[in-house]
């Protein structure tokens, strides 16, 4: 299931938006004047999804709807009677209507009353890195400077405590609909946010905090060493069984000497190109060559045998092999003009280089991820996330990347975007002033309107 349209009204108490998702092309792009709520819409809508009820609370507006392309739709109700004003946890309904069921409601209250909290909200700076308590109702997270209440802290940062302190109780019908519905947004000021090293839910030591192109850095070292051993115990399964199915291979009377040979280059292409990313380590013998005369049956029934085997190995490496690969490619092509050039390995993750020639010398260096300029750390963590944070089918929210991104990586984002958005299997709703992003893609776009 997908999401087709976006509805609000009253957003500000000004502003009614309709904005249609681009399903064929899977990116939108929503532009409009300061103030008219391309950031407010898709905070609201993460909020949805993400069960970060702050947002809706603290956003103004009437209602919010979300269509899905089968024809179900969700509805935000936001009360705004004075009585309902004094008690904020009870001015929000749910409604979900799908052809043949009965309406599913829900209305946002707390689960927990507010003396019940004041026991555990002590372990806030103990469990979450970066925030720091400034009084007795608000913390102030360091890394982005915010204020936040113990409503706000909580939904930011779920994940972290412990399950006795989640505030609301969700339906049964709004779980499945999260369940189905992912939903992840990338803001501009989050993009060089800092993480916490540690991923458990208490921190029995002082927590402690990586810039994120480190983290991720650490994280895709992580996921490519787990795919290499993969790799090995898909090896070891199928040679040990390697000579009973050879004697058991019925040999297809179709197969050439010449699809041979063709099927064992085409492995050898694939094999270079997984060393050349850092997920399979060079081997010297692995190049297996066959000479230009014919093959006989033995031999061929044997090494029909080996090209499905090493297929079935190699194939362990596809996802992540094709991620790493674009990754490679389109930050090559931004870095060129500084003279950076970025490759892979298990055991680091990224690895910068410098590369400049002059007329009379040649210099190389090798950099960490944190000496690149906060620009190229912007674009190398947006592509980060996009390419392995987001999980197949998600639809993805981006806000104003071009805060980040000068006026020549602008240009090409979009393309970048195409292709990232095809491998990665992801919707795209992009709230940008951009020209340059946009180029000559309007067709893409939904303007953003005031009130007539």
């Amino acid at each position: 299931m997908r999401i087709k349209q976006i509805s609000v009204s009253g957003l500000f108490g000004i502003f009614d938006h309709v904005i249609p998702l681009n399903m064929d092309e899977r990116i939108t792009i929503v532009h409009g004047p300061n103030g008219f709520g391309k950031t407010a819409v898709l905070r609201i809508l993460n909020g949805l999804f993400n069960s970060r009820y702050s947002e809706l609370k603290t956003i103004p507006f009437s209602t919010f709807q979300v269509a899905f392309d089968d024809n179900s739709y969700v509805e935000i109700i936001k009360d705004s009677s004075d009585a309902d004003k004094i008690d904020k946890k009870r001015n929000i309904s749910f409604n979900f209507y799908k052809h043949g069921l009965e309406k599913c409601s829900f209305l946002l209250k707390s689960a927990k009353a507010r003396a019940d909290l004041d026991s555990l909200i002590e372990i806030f700076d103990d469990v979450i890195p970066g925030l720091r308590r400034i009084n007795s109702k608000t913390w102030r997270y360091i890394p982005t400077g915010e204020a936040l209440s113990i409503e706000e802290v909580i939904d930011r940062f779920e994940n972290l405590l412990p399950s006795k302190m989640r505030l609301i109780q969700e339906p049964d019908w709004l779980e499945k609909l999260k369940d189905t519905i992912h939903i992840r947004l990338i803001e501009s000021q989050r993009l060089l946010n800092f993480v916490p090293i540690r991923s458990s839910k208490y921190f029995y030591e002082s927590p402690t905090m990586l810039p994120t192109v480190s983290a991720y850095s650490d994280e895709l070292a992580k996921l490519m060493r787990d795919k290499f051993t993969e790799y090995g115990t898909t090896s070891q399964s199928l040679d040990r069984t390697f000579p009973l199915r050879v004697v058991k291979q019925q040999l297809s009377p179709d197969l050439t000497d010449e699809q041979l040979r063709s099927q064992l280059n085409e492995l050898e292409t694939i094999r270079s190109r997984l060393i050349e990313v850092g997920l399979l380590d060079k081997d010297e013998n692995s190049d297996f060559q066959i000479q230009p005369q014919a093959i006989d049956e033995s031999t061929k029934n044997i090494l029909s045998v080996y090209v499905e085997d090493v297929e079935k190995k190699l194939s362990v490496f596809n996802d992540i092999a094709s991620k790493i690969d674009l990754l490679r490619n389109i930050i090559n092509k931004k870095f060129m003009y500084s003279y950076k050039q970025m490759n892979f390995s298990k055991e680091k993750g990224f690895i910068f280089t410098t590369h400049y020639e002059s007329s009379s010398s040649s210099n190389s260096k090798t950099l960490s991820p944190t000496d690149l300029s906060s620009g190229e750390q912007h674009e190398l963590v947006l592509l980060y996330e996009l390419l392995f944070k987001v999980q197949p089918d998600s639809l993805v929210l981006i806000d104003e990347p071009e805060l980040s991104l000068h006026v020549g990586w602008q240009v090409q984002f979009l393309k970048d975007l195409q292709e990232i958005t095809k491998l990665a299997d992801l919707d795209v709703l992009m709230a940008t002033h951009s020209p340059d992003i946009i180029q000559d893609r309007w067709d893409l776009t939904v303007e953003l309107k005031g009130s007539n």
